[in-house]
């Protein structure tokens, strides 16, 4: 791994120093900002790390027990709201399901002292399993009302996105506790799995809520055909009948790129960029960008900053830190904050000198 310690990328905004937070990492999926400082980052083979800016990491004690496969393993990570009362952290993760494997939910409480998970409870996996070691998702988002929104993907069997008695290719919305909320779209439909909140995706690995509390998912396409939807309760966004790529053999997909019923994405990628991790950035000290969405590419190693009506990509936002991007947030001190798959490291982006 090239380990990239510092830099200056020129952007929109001006000179931007990046600046590597902790490096070594292997595999890195997902990250998330505790109350007192610390950050804490996942690994796809199952480590879970606390990192202490200027003090280095530290691996946790008894990390969720996932079943790395393909694509599968440890995943996102999200600290909740109530993290300083309830000290509670929720995991997605593959998880071994007979002779095949699936997306689960796990949470688990960090010790008083920062060394170890305790109380683990799996509150939620996918029906049934299957085969294959990919399209897990899977990215986590607390909503509003302290619902829990989780992305899936179709497990790389394209269909199963439109079968709603699987939870495969959906978005799902689920309490902390793993329950169904009563007004979950399908929880009256017999057949359709209640957790289901929206269906017809491939394999979102990009999931935010913007200022207004609305909920986008960036997913993954075939060849072409990486999408960015506004995610609205109940509806299909048409994996596989309707895309805007084709298949890795150069076939079409399904009936083309519109039907009625069906969802068309807010804005899409052609060629496919690969798009992993997704924010938005609130009123912060970097300017002109205010509001506006970043996702991660791991394919052409940038950070996508997207604006305006229509939604478009406006600004590649590339050095030699950013390579195969994973996920992307903005920290709580203004800064963008960002994990490279391709240097194993987490970086802080933020104006020269601050």
């Amino acid at each position: 791994m090239a380990q990239v310690a510092s830099e200056t990328i020129q952007t929109s905004a001006g000179a931007l120093q990046v600046s590597a937070v902790v490096t070594g990492l292997d595999e890195p999926w997902g990250f998330g900002f505790l109350p007192d400082g610390k950050i804490v980052v996942t690994e796809r083979d199952g480590r879970v790390l606390l990192v202490t800016p200027g003090a280095g990491a530290v691996a946790l004690r008894n990390p969720p027990q996932v079943l790395a496969d393909g694509q599968g393993g440890l995943l996102d990570v999200l600290v909740p709201r109530d993290f300083a009362q309830s000290r509670t952290l929720f995991f997605t993760h593959a998880k071994r399901q007979g002779r095949g494997s699936g997306t689960a939910v796990t949470k688990a409480v960090l010790s008083a002292d920062g060394a170890s998970l305790t109380n683990h409870d799996t509150i939620f996996e996918i029906a049934p399993g299957s085969s294959g070691g990919r399209h897990f998702g899977s990215r986590l988002v607390e909503a509003r009302d302290g619902t829990l929104f989780v992305t899936v993907g179709d497990r790389g069997s394209d269909d199963t996105a439109q079968d709603r008695s699987l939870h495969n290719g959906s978005v799902l919305r689920i309490t902390k506790t793993g329950a169904v909320p009563s007004d979950n779209p399908f929880v009256n439909t017999a057949g359709v799995r209640p957790e289901i909140w929206s269906y017809g995706h491939r394999n979102p690995q990009g999931a935010a809520m913007d200022s207004s509390g609305q909920l986008w998912v960036t997913e993954h396409g075939a060849r072409g055909g990486d999408e960015v939807n506004r995610i609205q309760k109940g509806a299909n966004y048409g994996w596989p009948v309707i895309s805007y790529g084709t298949h890795y053999s150069g076939r079409s997909i399904g009936e083309g790129t519109s039907k009625p019923g069906m969802e068309q994405p807010v804005s899409y990628w052609d060629p496919s960029i690969a798009p992993s991790g997704l924010t938005f950035y609130t009123s912060g000290p970097i300017r002109g960008w205010s509001g506006d969405m970043f996702a991660g590419s791991l394919k052409f190693d940038y950070i996508a900053r997207l604006e305006g009506s229509p939604l478009r990509e406006v600004e590649q936002i590339r050095g030699e830190s950013t390579q195969r991007v994973r996920d992307v947030r903005q920290g709580p001190d203004g800064a963008l904050w960002f994990l490279s798959v391709g240097n194993g490291a987490l970086y802080r982006m933020a104006a020269v000198g601050s």
